[in-house]
């Protein structure tokens, strides 16, 4: 028989539906039978694609003896750490102060009013793995909760009290300046591989905001070295594009294999800029050979994207995507054994009796005949083979990401099939995702949207739009991204001490209500809200955007420079505020040369804004004429321009 998590519309929740553990989701009814009972909750949290979940899963909540033992002690609560970041964030923050470390499967136990008294992360079934067995641990648990009540109340005052506290940050009396952003960059490039690329040691996460962030100040041995890794390794899907979540080892070679939609997204920018900065073809391949997975594999008919792709198929982690020499010979035939050794052989890449497929030579070795047939020809053996599991919830925040990657890469490449999308996602996002009073969703799945959003979904989405209006000039988008920064600021911001909370205003209650910082592996809310807000300023003119992220860098621009890796987005926007920023203003009916000049190059500290003569939004636009009749450009600099320009050659020497 199903237990609650069979009403929920989450991939992972559904997965333990039929679990016999009296699983709730997190609610009020959970925490009202915990305080009626008396009874400490035990919160499991994890997310579809998460191997060790799986594992955890079969060895313990589908143990009848565990679940009998976890339904007579505990109020169990199962969430989705993607559809309740609030939630796992807060909960993360707190095992992590309680042992040093964190993951998933995250596993924590409550007292009756939420608060933390004991976490950790995957638990065995049994002792002998060098760690406490799952039962030995709910026992120690209900053991203290008996007996050391008062013990848990105060470590429960101390902490909420550190729960709360990144809330509480002051500003800094002084605003952020170019000094603290050279301390960050200089810091980055101290802690780069400049063998293997990345930064640090096993295991790596592709560094997509430190990347752009070092583009963007003119690095470039760093980043070439970085994406030419992570192309050539196991990471990077040789057949059906795409990148997995992060890699097991140094080298980019073994990677976790679930693909997420966040770090594809991310990383096609990163590899279109690396492109427009460096020239190297294999960069664009890249991007396009990502978002070309993206809009075949992850894309629901409705225009929204899918979140991500398992680890496991056949209850092996990636036997999905690796290959025996001989599975290949039966595919391939003759022509087989080039394409072996381009792709590694068994040489390297062995992960538990096949090979993981990678460039041997490295990613400018040349590739033997006929490769784009036989790629073809793998791709489509492959896709034969029983598929990872699919968690086809679409996530506003991480549309938003895919939107903006969608955007910019359509304008640069001049592919209107990834215009077309970009305008069909963020149509579905603005139109599907919305309550009965017009307030943004978090999460999409079987035609129902559910749940509040959070300051993520904002700020991604601000940036999004403003990406898809620059690529396409529709004032649509354009409006639609003032309204988003204007909700925001509303409903999230913190007049007092300057920055954004996590939750709006009038989200359900926690036991502390956070600021949420870091941008690894993807860009926190408040970062985005940053960026978005400073480019928002640079269209408009309006300062009042400018001091939003203002608030926002006295927060957290000094922890940034100490930390650059951890908070590259944030520093991203600290960079453009501090540039002098070209603002590019296209005035006329047919703007496409003009347009293609300013795409033609990475530039990382400029707006574009481009339509009709007489336009005044955004007001970039305003009282700037088309000069005898002909596509003109203006290049501004704080809303003061140089003489207009209508030659594209005149328009590249400003830029």
């Amino acid at each position: 028989m199903a237990n609650r998590l069979a009403q929920e519309t989450s991939p992972y929740l559904l997965q333990h539906r039929d679990n016999p553990v009296d699983w709730y989701p997190w609610g009020p009814e959970a925490l009202a039978r915990a305080r009626q009972g008396d009874r400490p909750i035990l919160l499991s949290v994890g997310y579809s694609a998460c191997h060790w979940c799986h594992v955890m899963e079969r060895e313990s909540f589908e143990d009848p003896e565990i679940a009998a033992y976890m339904n007579e002690h505990f109020v169990n609560v199962k969430v989705d750490r993607e559809e309740r970041p609030d939630v796992d964030a807060l909960y993360m923050e707190a095992v992590q102060a309680m042992t040093g470390h964190g993951g998933w499967p995250m596993t924590v136990f409550l007292d009756p009013e939420g608060v933390p008294f004991y976490g950790g992360t995957y638990f065995p079934p049994d002792e002998g793995r060098g760690m406490p067995s799952f039962r030995m641990v709910m026992e120690a648990v209900v053991k203290g909760f008996a007996e050391k009540r008062e013990e848990l109340r105060a470590g429960g005052a101390r902490m909420r009290a550190h729960l709360g506290a990144i809330g509480r940050i002051e500003p800094a009396a002084e605003p952020a300046d170019a000094r603290l952003l050279e301390e960050a960059v200089a810091a980055l490039r101290a802690r780069a591989d400049r063998e293997h690329g990345g930064f640090g040691g096993a295991p790596k996460f592709p560094p997509a905001s430190a990347l752009e962030l070092l583009l963007a100040g003119g690095e470039r041995e760093i980043v070439e070295t970085t994406l030419d890794a992570m192309l050539a390794g196991g990471i990077y899907d040789q057949l059906g594009g795409g990148f997995a979540r992060y890699s097991v080892d140094a080298v980019w070679l073994v990677p976790h294999f679930e693909k997420m939609l966040y770090d594809n997204a991310l990383l096609a920018r990163v590899y279109l800029h690396g492109w427009q900065a460096l020239g190297h073809e294999r960069y664009r391949r890249v991007c396009e050979e990502t978002l070309d997975w993206a809009l075949r594999e992850m894309r629901g008919p409705e225009g929204g994207f899918y979140s991500a792709l398992d680890a496991d198929s056949e209850g092996e982690e990636g036997r999905f995507y690796v290959w025996t020499p001989d599975e290949i010979r039966a595919v391939l035939g003759d022509g087989a054994e080039a394409v072996i050794e381009h792709y590694g052989g068994s040489e390297r890449g062995n992960f538990e009796g096949r090979n993981i497929l990678h460039l041997a030579g490295g990613p400018v070795a040349p590739e033997p005949a006929g490769l784009a047939v036989a790629r073809r020809a793998l791709y489509e053996a492959r896709a034969k083979r029983a598929w990872p599991g699919l968690d086809d919830k679409r996530l506003t925040s991480w549309n938003a990401l895919m939107v903006a990657a969608l955007a910019e890469a359509g304008a640069v490449l001049e592919r209107e099939d990834y215009l077309e999308a970009a305008c069909a996602c963020a149509g579905f996002v603005l139109e599907s995702l919305r309550d009965q009073q017009g307030r943004l969703l978090r999460t999409y799945k079987d035609g129902e949207a559910r749940l509040n959003a959070y300051l993520e979904d904002h700020a991604f989405l601000l940036e999004a739009l403003l990406a898809l209006y620059e690529a396409t000039f529709e004032r649509r988008w354009f409006e639609a991204a003032r309204e988003v920064a204007e909700t925001t600021i509303a409903r999230f911001g913190d007049p007092e001490r300057g920055g954004f909370f996590s939750t709006s205003e009038d989200h359900e209650a926690l036991i502390a209500r956070r600021k949420e910082i870091g941008d690894h592996p993807i860009p926190s809310g408040n970062s985005s809200a940053a960026m978005g807000m400073v480019r928002l300023a640079a269209l408009t003119g309006e300062r009042r955007y400018e001091q939003q992220a203002e608030g926002v860098f006295r927060l957290f621009a000094k922890p940034a420079a100490q930390q650059p890796e951890a908070f590259a987005h944030l520093l991203r926007a600290l960079d453009f505020h501090l540039a002098q920023t070209k603002e590019v203003a296209l005035i006329g009916d047919h703007l496409a040369e003009l347009a293609a000049v300013v795409r033609s190059a990475f530039r990382p500290h400029l707006v574009l804004a481009g339509g009709p003569e007489g336009a005044n939004t955004p007001p970039l636009l305003a009282d700037r004429p088309a000069v005898g009749g002909k596509p003109t450009a203006y290049v501004c600099e704080r809303f003061a321009c140089q003489a207009p320009v209508t030659d594209p050659g005149a328009l590249e020497e400003l830029l």
